[in-house]
């Protein structure tokens, strides 16, 4: 499984596409094939009667000079301090320069088809697992090229429904850490490699495996020390859920035989779009953002995100992006502290299509229709909204690969709602915060011979006696997933969503905890939590560690209950088989 070093046409080539390389990392964009500026289909005019409080947003801005400080790196839009804002913007030029890196992609990916690899299996939490997994779910694998399998879960049975789903002997194993410490992906990594050796032998082992990393980490002395086939190493100053237009997803869009530069051009284009050139109100991410925040200000903070079927795995991207950028404590100065509360942008996807009546107050929908894809349940839904007097926000993709441009847009005004509400979009102290209570866990789990017991219980009823209107139930599965669950959410989501007519979100373990963790311990208090705890399970080890997995998911399951129960969250926990009779 080496990669061949004679370099080989793909159709990663820019030539022919309206994309040439130039000098350093860039793009031109030749004039007969420059696409066009994307329309500005925010319809603000969708917001009805908030209209006036997202103009206003864009003429603060304006006045504040917010976009052009945005593009010169000034931290001070965010906060007075540049820690986590100032060495976390070179998403700005991700588009950019990922023309520097297609030779080696092209490359990399025919070498891949040249040794009859016939499955990637990405290892990767977050940030490093969500863009791929959105771009395998809207762009299947091409003709002749690996299918990609995306594994974010230390869940024993979704670990073995992989492990048993692939060849060793014929998998290339992608683990993908911008850290290069988590621990889930080391704790995989570790499985599938005694699984690699048992089949191709030590020797060969390294080869099954790549990485994709920041310079200097652990994973890329791991990387190295083990031979992998190839170590990818990212710019480090992207944060991972601004990452999917940077090596984090490039390299698995293109071992899956992604067409990649239409997908880039449409992403230049966007950011082109959102330059400080562009007059604020024809700016595609600063009018996005300035709506999303100055509704949620007013107390629209449930967006919403309705999408053709084609697209329904970006809303696991935007859940990502938005709540763990928005939901924490302002950073109006060094005074603020937890105690003022924490603000956020609660992202709903996935949610069943109902009547408009049974949504509250605090939403703001946002359509993203995709052309040419199965729309009429779509443009039937939002047209009811619309009717009933809920602001709605229309995106519209003439294709697919217009997704690059998506990515951009709503990276932008993330950025642009942060500055909006005072907070700075790029850290993630809660995160941390599980992390450190998983790892307390597991040093007694070491220690005892066992995890420490939780007088955490309850129901799905004594949970929802104690909703207020404004509220959310986030719903949080610690299971591999399943036919019988996902009906089983879709039934509680549908009875919450009629009564008591709250707002509702559902999420896997650990995923979630790279992911809307940091909105559910940093936002707003008006969540109410739903735990469906870990199931018991035969024991999987991880080779080398004093735990298997099945204790590693329980252990971060527990971490998450212990921190929402100190931040003062009202929390149920339940087993899976009380989830499947709800």
């Amino acid at each position: 499984m080496r990669d061949s070093c004679r370099q080989v046409q793909h159709p990663l080539s820019l030539e022919g596409r309206g994309l040439t390389h130039v000098a350093g990392p860039t793009f031109q964009i030749t004039p007969h094939h420059r696409p066009r500026r994307p329309p500005i289909t925010t319809q603000l005019e969708g917001l009805g009667d908030l209209r006036p409080r997202a103009e206003t947003a864009l003429r603060r801005l304006a006045r504040d000079r917010v976009i052009e400080r945005i593009w010169r790196r000034d931290h001070t839009v965010w906060h007075p301090q540049p820690t986590e804002i100032a060495d976390r913007l070179a998403w700005l030029d991700a588009p950019a320069a990922a023309a520097a890196h297609l030779p080696a992609l092209s490359s990399f990916a025919a070498a891949l088809r040249a040794t009859a690899v016939n499955d990637v299996v990405l290892l990767g939490m977050g940030g490093s697992s969500l863009g791929p997994e959105v771009l395998r779910q809207v762009f299947p694998s091409a003709p002749g090229f690996p299918r990609l399998t995306v594994l974010d879960s230390t869940v024993p049975a979704w670990v073995r429904r992989v492990s048993r789903a692939v060849d060793p002997a014929s998998t290339l194993f992608l683990l993908s850490s911008k850290s290069g410490g988590t621990i889930e992906v080391l704790s995989l990594y570790r499985h599938f490699r005694g699984l690699v050796e048992t089949a191709a032998g030590p020797q060969a082992a390294g080869s099954h495996f790549a990485a994709v990393t920041d310079p200097g980490t652990s994973l890329a002395a791991l990387a190295q020390r083990e031979n992998f086939r190839r170590i990818w190493v990212n710019e480090p100053n992207i944060g991972g859920r601004y990452s999917v237009l940077s090596l984090f997803g490039l390299v698995p869009a293109s071992i899956i035989g992604m067409d990649l530069p239409p997908f880039l051009a449409a992403a230049v284009s966007m950011a082109r779009a959102c330059g400080p050139d562009t007059p604020q109100h024809e700016n595609p991410g600063a009018t996005l953002g300035a709506a999303l925040a100055s509704l949620a200000l007013a107390g629209r903070d449930k967006l919403t995100l309705v999408t053709s079927p084609a697209l329904a795995g970006f809303g696991l991207w935007v859940e990502q992006l938005i709540a763990e950028s928005t939901g924490k404590v302002a950073s109006a100065g060094p005074a603020q502290s937890a105690a003022a509360g924490g603000k956020g942008i609660i992202p709903i996807a996935g949610e069943p299509l109902l009547p408009p009546s049974t949504y509250g107050s605090d939403r703001l929908f946002v359509s993203l229709r995709l052309a040419g894809d199965s729309n009429d349940a779509l443009d039937a839904h939002v047209d009811r909204l619309a009717a009933a007097g809920h602001p709605v926000l229309r995106l519209s993709l003439a294709d697919r690969h217009a997704l690059g441009g998506e990515f951009f847009r709503w990276e932008f005004a993330t950025a642009v709602a942060g500055a909006v509400l005072g907070i700075n979009p790029f850290d993630q102290p809660n995160v941390q915060q599980a992390k450190d209570l998983t790892g307390k866990l597991l040093d007694h789990f070491q220690e005892e011979g066992s995890l420490p017991p939780t007088d955490i219980s309850g129901s799905v009823d004594s949970l929802l006696a104690q909703a207020r209107p404004g509220d959310y139930l986030a719903i949080l599965a610690f299971v591999q997933p399943s036919p019988a669950l996902e009906h089983a959410v879709d039934r509680i989501r549908r009875r919450v969503m009629e009564r008591p007519r709250i707002a509702t979100t559902f999420g896997y373990g650990p995923r979630y905890l790279h992911s809307t963790g940091q909105l559910h311990k940093g936002g707003p208090p008006s969540g109410l939590f739903l735990h469906i705890a870990p199931e018991p399970d035969h024991p999987l080890p991880i080779p080398g560690a004093p735990y298997d997995f099945g204790i590693l998911a329980q252990a971060q399951a527990l971490g998450d209950l212990h921190a929402l129960h100190a931040a003062g969250r009202r929390i149920a926990r339940i087993s899976l088989a009380e989830a499947l009779r709800a």
